[in-house]
């Protein structure tokens, strides 16, 4: 019958079975009437009976982990298959100082606890230390170099064992956690003045009877217990044991940034004797503090959970590794793995690694040495992981877009939100990662919705990597842009900035000309405004448009237009979706992308005819040299290229040619760093 159905959740449905329940029975007649008494009843129970289903569909939901909400079920959920969670994350800085003028002194310690106040922007914050650091004093002087301090406050907490209660817990107080610099000594008793470390473990793998180890597991809250062995796995505690846990409580990611630090710690010599203030030098800021993060969220953990363990804590496949990296450094906002194997030449024996954290651009060395130790106890024995900068691929527009006067003669305003739709296109998920996909369609969708004055748009693509070059040293480079190139042009598909070589005065300029529809060849030139190029070098690399592969040949290169000893290299793909391969980062780059508004004189009515409506290519149209926004060395005595203007193509002996015409806008944005070519030297970003 319909009354059956208990996990209808409309009312008016459930109100309808009732009434047709009832229609069957001729006892009841007026139950089809609205200000009847048995029609209050029929409510009555169509509300007692919705309110059941709700709860009934919310309860099954929560029994699993893809459709539970509540974070206490996910996390029990995750917990069932051995998952615990990322707790919150401290900013890490790494500082130095010294102390100077002592006497009588063998060994310093800087105890735990408080160690600096570290100011970020507009805030300060207070940086500790979870264990002792001590140093030997030579001649009167110590110094404590590279010490890692943790932005929050450090919490000491301690429990006594009691083996008659039934089921006693051990947990930490305090939210907010971060759970990697949790202590964990047990004394024989409160007394003691012997105590034994305890080391967390995150899987049962190797632990014995004997093992002085500990589990940690979240619940309610967002706090943490602590769970010690049965004498079967892990040693079990006796009564009247003693437990000290010293941990920190952190801001998380709000501690990121900090990069000036001031002593407010505790020193003491090898007697406990307090080291006077005065002997303690300026602090000096060696790393500014990085890696604060937040609370694993509920969708993180519903994404990692069944990964991990599918994995079985163990990294053998490329999946098992970015799952496995995203559980250890809770900081990565994308990661690609793959083997050496699928390298040309191949690399076996190797597993290379890309990572983007959510702070930063790029992984620091110290970072790249903590995640390649750390990952020793995943890796299959043999394997040897390696971290590798993440190459950007940007994607960059030129947006002419048509509107109509008529309906809106605010061509500023018009521009101002497309390039707000733009930009928040950008920050999407379909690119800024690895593996991203700059989807044409969706931009120009975009564009088109932005106002009902705007009746079209011509909207064209080009695509940059960006190569740090080695000044002052001879060395080859190789530029990956991962995407086919467009080779239908004979010459200027591949483009750059200006940049000097050893034994030419003048800016050069790089570009290819087509030898196949699969090959060509990069030649130097160089080139004024207005002029025609002038070719220095003919063989000077190779393209290879199908794999969208760039190589130059051996040169020395001495200075560069852009900042940074950065020569942008930009290629016309030779599709509009732009997708971003192995460890190509896509990013959609608004610095560098262009937005004009054209009349669209036809649907305003002033030309009906069409006969002066303003064309536009809609496909692009190569030029000698890359247009760019980026910042210009203050060092270099280049000419720079022109951020606007107008630039023509000329016939001339040996090279390819068209007489066209193409003009850019400015902007005062500029370009985020990132992207470029590998080097057999030098290196790319």
């Amino acid at each position: 019958m319909a009354f059956g159905q208990y996990v209808n959740l409309d009312f008016d449905q459930i109100k309808t079975s009732i009434r047709d329940y009832l229609r069957a029975n001729t006892n009841f007649t007026d139950y089809d009437f609205e200000g009847s008494n048995l029609s209050i009843i029929i409510d009555a129970l169509a509300y007692n009976t919705y309110t059941t289903a709700y709860n009934t569909n919310m309860a099954t939901n929560e029994c699993f982990l893809d459709s539970a909400t509540l974070r206490e079920n996910v996390v029990a959920l995750a917990r069932n298959i051995g998952y615990v969670p990322r707790s919150r994350r401290s900013a890490r800085a790494k500082i130095s100082f010294t102390v100077d003028g002592l006497e009588n002194t063998s060994t310093l310690t800087l105890n735990s606890g408080i160690v600096c106040n570290g100011s970020g922007t507009n805030t300060n914050y207070i940086f500790c230390i979870p264990e002792s650091i001590t140093v030997p004093v030579v001649n009167g002087f110590a110094s404590f170099d590279n010490v890692e301090i943790f932005e929050g406050t450090f919490v000491s907490q301690s429990f006594t064992v009691d083996t008659s209660l039934f089921n006693q817990r051990y947990i930490l107080d305090n939210s907010f956690i971060d759970t990697s610099t949790i202590r964990v000594k047990v004394k024989p008793s409160n007394e003691s003045t012997n105590s034994v470390n305890y080391q967390q473990i995150d899987n049962i793998i190797g632990i014995t009877s004997t093992s002085n180890s500990y589990l940690l597991q979240e619940i309610e809250d967002e706090r943490y217990e602590l769970i010690f062995g049965d004498d079967i796995i892990g040693k079990k505690l006796s009564n009247n044991n003693f437990i000290e846990v010293t941990y920190v409580v952190t801001d998380g990611r709000d501690g990121n940034g900090a990069s000036e630090f001031s002593f407010v710690g505790n020193i003491t010599n090898q007697d406990g004797g307090v080291i006077n203030a005065g002997l303690i030098s300026l602090v000096s800021t060696n790393e500014k503090s990085r890696d604060g993060d937040e609370i694993e969220s509920i969708s993180s953990i519903k994404y990692y959970a069944p990964r991990i363990y599918s994995s079985q804590y163990r990294a053998v496949t490329s999946a098992d590794y970015e799952s496995v990296l995203g559980f250890i450094y809770p900081n990565t906002e994308s990661v690609t793995a793959f083997g050496g194997e699928e390298m040309s030449p191949p690399r076996f024996g190797k597993v290379f690694i890309s990572v983007k954290p959510r702070n930063g651009d790029f992984l620091s060395d110290e970072t790249k040495r903590e995640l390649t130790q750390k990952l020793r106890s995943y890796a299959v024995a043999g394997i040897v992981p390696e971290f590798v900068d993440l190459k950007y691929l940007y994607v960059e527009l030129q947006v002419n877009a048509y509107y109509n006067p008529n309906l809106n003669d605010q061509p500023n305003n018009l521009k101002t939100n497309i390039s707000n739709a733009l930009t928040q296109y950008s920050r999407s998920i379909d690119v800024n990662k690895f593996g991203g996909r700059f989807k044409y369609s969706k931009s120009l969708s975009l564009i088109d919705s932005v106002d009902a004055s705007i009746t079209s748009n011509i909207t064209l693509v080009t695509i940059r990597r960006n190569l740090r070059a080695v000044i002052g040293q001879f060395a080859q480079y190789e530029v990956c842009l991962g995407n086919h190139i467009h080779s239908q042009e004979l010459s200027y598909n591949v483009v750059s900035t200006g940049f000097t070589i050893e034994g030419v005065s003048e800016t050069v300029y790089m570009a290819d000309e087509v030898i196949d529809r699969e090959t060509g060849r990069m030649f130097f030139f160089t080139y004024q405004e207005g002029g025609t190029p002038t070719i220095i070098k003919r063989n000077a690399g190779t393209v290879k448009y199908l794999i969208g592969e760039v190589l130059i040949d051996t040169c020395n290169i001495t200075s560069t237009v852009i900042a940074n000893n950065v020569i942008e290299i930009q290629a016309i793909p030779h599709s509009n979706d732009v997708v971003g391969l192995r460890d190509l980062y896509v990013r959609f780059d608004m610095s560098n992308t262009t937005i004009n508004m054209v009349q669209d004189l036809i649907s305003s009515g002033e030309n009906t005819s069409g006969s002066r409506f303003p064309h536009i290519h809609s496909y692009y149209t190569p030029t000698f040299t890359r247009k760019s926004n980026s910042p210009v060395s203050i060092t270099t005595n280049l000419l720079p290229t022109s951020a606007t203007g107008t630039s023509t193509r000329r016939t001339t002996s040996g090279t390819n040619t068209t007489s066209t015409t193409t003009s850019t806008t400015t902007s005062s944005t500029p370009s985020s760093s990132g992207g470029g070519g590998g080097s057999s030297y030098g290196g790319g970003y």
